[in-house]
C-alpha cells in the first residue's frame, strides 16, 4: 500500500507532484497531485474552463512557474493522467452546525475556522489590525474625533488595506508592476470597506475642516458638491453597516474588489480575473453555508462592489489625505508602500 494516498505514515513524504514537482499530497483524480493542482484541475474541470496560452504553448509548470499559464498547466494535468472524469460533478450540501456550536457574525471569524475554506482563513490572517482596535478607536465620546484622530484613522485605514495586500494568498506573487497598477485602481475602494469595517465616525464638520476648508475658502457651488461627495461616502458606509458584513465577508469583498482584471496595463489579466472568481466563490459558498436563512445575502452583498466606485478617491483624498501628504499623489505612497514593505514611513507622522 505504499502509494494508497492514505497520508499516513513516511511513505508519503518524498512522492512529488506529478505536474510541478511540489510536495505530494496524497492521489487525487488518479495522481498524486500537490494541494494547488489538485484544486486548480477540479476548478477548471467543474467550470469547464479555458484557458489561452500567451506564448507557444510550451510554458514550464513547476513549483515556481506553475500560477504563469492556466492553458500549460491545465495541458500538464491531462498530460500526466489525471482524469476529468474522476471529478465529481456534483457539490456535497455543507453540512448545518449545530446551531449551539458557535455563531460567526462580527466575533472572532477564526473560532468558526471549521466552516472557514483555508483561503478565507488566510485572507482574515492577513488583516493587520483587528477591527476592534479600530473600534475602540472610533469609539470617543459622542462619538466626535478631532480632526488629528479622524486623519490618523484614515492613514491607518489605508497602510493597512496595502498591509492586507501585500500578505493575502497570490498577490505577492504577482508582478510588482501589477501590484501596483490592482491597489492604484482599488485603494479608495478598499478605504471605503475598512471604514465601514471599523464604523469610522463620519460627521460633516470635522470633515470639512479635515479638507482644509477653513484654510483656503472654497466657492458656494463647490461648497455644495463636496458636501454631495461627502454624502455619498457616508451613504456607502451606512449600507454596508446595515447589511452588517461580518469579517469573513469583508475579507472576501476586499478581495473581489482588488483582483480586478480593469486595471490598465496587467501582465496576465486572465490570472487575475481567476483569482477574483476564487475569491467570489470563497464568498458565496461561505455566506451559503453561514447564513443559509438568508438566500439573497450573496446577491446583496455583489450589489454592493460597484456603487464603491461613486465614491471618488480625489474626495477621499482631500478629505482626508492632504493634511498628511499636502501634495504627494496618494498612488506614489502607495507605490512607496509596496516596495518598502512595513518599513514605510508616513512623510508626516509614524503609524506604529
Amino acid at each position: 500500500h505504499r502509494h494508497s494516498g492514505d497520508n499516513s505514515g513516511q511513505s508519503q513524504q518524498h512522492i512529488e507532484c506529478v505536474v510541478c514537482g511540489d510536495k505530494s499530497s496524497g492521489k487525487h483524480y488518479g495522481q498524486f497531485t500537490c494541494e494547488g493542482c489538485k484544486s486548480f484541475f477540479k476548478r477548471s474541470v467543474r467550470r469547464n474552463l479555458t484557458y489561452t496560452c500567451r506564448a507557444n504553448r510550451n510554458c514550464p509548470i513547476d513549483q515556481h512557474h506553475r500560477n504563469q499559464c492556466q492553458y500549460c498547466r491545465l495541458k500538464k494535468c491531462l498530460k500526466v493522467g489525471m482524469r476529468r472524469e474522476a471529478v465529481q460533478r456534483g457539490r456535497m450540501p455543507p453540512t448545518q452546525p449545530n446551531p449551539g456550536q458557535y455563531a460567526l457574525t462580527n466575533g472572532d471569524p477564526l473560532n468558526g475556522h471549521c466552516y472557514l475554506s483555508g483561503y478565507i482563513s488566510l485572507l482574515l490572517r492577513a488583516e493587520p489590525y483587528p477591527t476592534s482596535r479600530y473600534g475602540s478607536q472610533c469609539m470617543q465620546p459622542n462619538n466626535i474625533m478631532g480632526i488629528e484622530n479622524i486623519c490618523e484613522l484614515a492613514a491607518r485605514l489605508l497602510f493597512s488595506a496595502v498591509e492586507w495586500a501585500r500578505n493575502i494568498p497570490f498577490f505577492p506573487d504577482l508582478q510588482i508592476t501589477d501590484q501596483v497598477s490592482l491597489l492604484r485602481l482599488t485603494w479608495s475602494e478598499l478605504f471605503v470597506l475598512n471604514a465601514a469595517q471599523c464604523s469610522m465616525p463620519l460627521h460633516v464638520a470635522p470633515l470639512l475642516a479635515a479638507a482644509g476648508l477653513h484654510a483656503s475658502p472654497m466657492s458656494a457651488d463647490r461648497v455644495v458638491a463636496f458636501m454631495d461627495h461627502i454624502r455619498i461616502f457616508q451613504e456607502q458606509v451606512e449600507k454596508l453597516k446595515a447589511l452588517h458584513v461580518d469579517s469573513a465577508e469583508y475579507s472576501c469583498i476586499k478581495a473581489i474588489v482588488l483582483f480586478t482584471s480593469d486595471a490598465c496595463g496587467l501582465s496576465d489579466a486572465a490570472h487575475i480575473e481567476s483569482l477574483q472568481e476564487k475569491s467570489q466563490c470563497a464568498l458565496e459558498e461561505y455566506v451559503r453555508s453561514q447564513y443559509p436563512n438568508q438566500p439573497s445575502r450573496f446577491g446583496k452583498l455583489l450589489l454592493r462592489l460597484p456603487s464603491l466606485r461613486t465614491v471618488s478617491s480625489a474626495v477621499i483624498e482631500q478629505l482626508f489625505f492632504v493634511r498628511l501628504v499636502g501634495k504627494t499623489p496618494i498612488e506614489t505612497l502607495i507605490r512607496d508602500m509596496l516596495l518598502s514593505g512595513s518599513s514605510f514611513n508616513w512623510p508626516y507622522m509614524s503609524i506604529q
